[in-house]
């Protein structure tokens, strides 16, 4: 049997567990809380390995290699940026966001824990943000269509625009019919998927290669395995690449497709388990990211044939080295890392269209029914605008994942911490450093300083939403119970006395 066989035998045995996860996660879900949040019901391995894959996207196994691959180390800080920010996501917006979107009226979307958090009578916030999740979140799927077009082209020599569109319509198919159930549950597969293709193959290129001596020993690979370059940039410029690269870290605060994940727990106390989890899991998926970078570019230079775009790194080494089938389920998981955080962000527009908008302009709350089935037309019109921008890309997937990254933590990261850990926030508050994180974002991106717009973003936010707050603030009596009830929920009894 043919190459090209055992390729697209192991994709089509890909999409049908996905399609089959996705029409058992349909039978489970009626509701519209279930729908979007899965009834608050996820064990802490589901809800971990779900955010770290709905989290990675197409640029773990396409962008940050061919970052490695093309600059070497240097990109690497990227990298222990989004391990810290994990971290510290789990450890201190988990079990607290759990907690308190609950005791906040139940709410089951960022923006209504928002308003709920903040006692917001102008429905400014939930709107605002709303349209902010719809506007970065559309650029964001975009970023995952464009890969999937880009996996096709290299992989098959196709079309890229029947690639784009294959990826988005079954990455449709099951998310629009199992809801945030089926977006985990296929999330949890695809994890596993993506961890085990990054640590085989720089294993495999290793061993071709003739150990990790020779490999490291190149010319190709050893001139990228400094930290701070090759010593053509200057001290400002080094300075510049790695602040920018840790950056990434504080990004975590603010997506939505991943907090929503700590939403839907079983419990606040389960954040801990999950962290360790999800923690472990990165750990490994960056590392094995990182050595497919550096890896490939000493493969490529000793037996030649190197990719034309370095984004595809990983693809051309899978194809090369590994048995067919097997290269096909490596490849099926540069699928599942595009498909996963699609699907998550496809779920979460859903619910700013229908939860934060629509709900809010009917007088007459509808119906349960006809909130799921809104849900899924919501999923559709998402899919469809992103499909649009998606079909003539013009950045790289790195390019446009960071840009949707910067402007949702500038945007939304300081305002969950503040929500959480500070009494005082206000509705005008956080509207001010949610407007403020957003233009910051543009406009530092149109300067073209060289430095992470998503940095500059988040301090302009956090500044405006404190001092907002401070000039607006009045005592109020239901977000101080709230406050409260969360800590009862969160912190042990000798914690709560010492925090107080």
């Amino acid at each position: 049997m043919s190459a090209q066989f055992y390729l697209y035998l192991a994709l089509a045995i890909y999409f049908a567990v996905m399609l089959f996860i996705g029409w058992l996660a349909f039978r489970r879900t009626s509701s519209h809380e279930g729908y979007m949040l899965a009834g608050r019901g996820l064990p802490p391995w589901v809800a971990a390995l779900s955010a770290g894959a709905s989290d990675m996207s197409g640029w773990l196994i396409m962008g940050l290699p061919g970052a490695i691959y093309a600059s070497g180390l240097i990109e690497w800080w990227i990298a222990v940026g989004l391990l810290i920010g994990s971290y510290l996501n789990w450890r201190l917006v988990a079990p607290r966001l759990r907690a308190y979107s609950e005791v906040s009226r139940n709410s089951i979307t960022i923006p209504s824990f928002f308003e709920n958090r903040t006692r917001d009578r102008t429905r400014l916030l939930r709107t605002i943000s709303s349209v902010i999740i719809l506007v970065f979140f559309t650029l964001y799927a975009s970023s995952g269509m464009v890969a999937g077009g880009k996996y096709f082209e290299s992989t098959f020599g196709g079309d890229y625009w029947i690639g784009m569109l294959l990826v988005t319509v079954v990455t449709l198919a099951y998310t629009l019919f199992g809801g945030f159930l089926g977006a985990s549950l296929t999330d949890v597969v695809q994890g596993l998927m993506m961890v085990v293709a990054l640590i085989v193959v720089p294993v495999v290129a290793i061993i071709t290669i003739g150990g990790w001596g020779e490999a490291t020993g190149s010319g190709a690979s050893a001139g990228q395995l400094s930290l701070f370059g090759d010593g053509t940039l200057s001290t400002g410029a080094v300075v510049l690449v790695v602040v920018s690269g840790l950056a990434w870290g504080l990004g975590y605060f603010g997506q939505p497709h991943i907090i929503v994940r700590f939403m839907a727990l079983r419990t606040p106390q389960e954040a801990a388990s999950a962290r360790r989890i999800g923690t472990s899991w990165q750990f490994l998926s960056l590392l094995g990211a990182v050595a497919s970078g550096l890896v490939g570019a000493a493969y490529f230079e000793k037996f030649g044939g190197a990719p034309a775009d370095p984004e595809t790194v990983v693809l051309l080494m899978s194809q090369v080295l590994l048995h067919p089938l097997v290269a096909g389920f490596v490849l099926a998981a540069v699928l599942a890392a595009i498909m996963s955080t699609l699907s998550s962000q496809l779920i979460v527009c859903s619910s700013a269209l229908v939860e934060d908008l629509y709900r809010l302009a009917r007088k007459t709350p509808p119906s349960d029914r006809a909130l799921v089935l809104l849900g899924r037309g919501g999923v559709l019109v998402v899919a469809l605008l992103a499909a649009l921008l998606a079909i003539s890309p013009n950045d790289s997937v790195l390019g446009l994942v960071s840009f949707a990254w910067a402007g949702f933590g500038a945007a939304f990261g300081p305002i969950v911490l503040l929500s959480l850990y500070w009494r005082r926030l206000t509705n005008w508050g956080a509207l001010a450093g949610m407007v403020a994180g957003s233009v910051t974002v543009f406009v530092w991106k149109a300067l073209g300083t060289g430095l992470y717009e998503l940095l500059p973003g988040f301090v302009v936010a956090l500044a405006a939403a404190v001092l907002v707050s401070l000039a607006t603030q009045r005592p109020d009596a239901d977000i101080e119970r709230e406050f409260s009830e969360t800590m009862e929920l969160v912190l042990p009894g000798r914690d709560r006395a010492d925090r107080r």
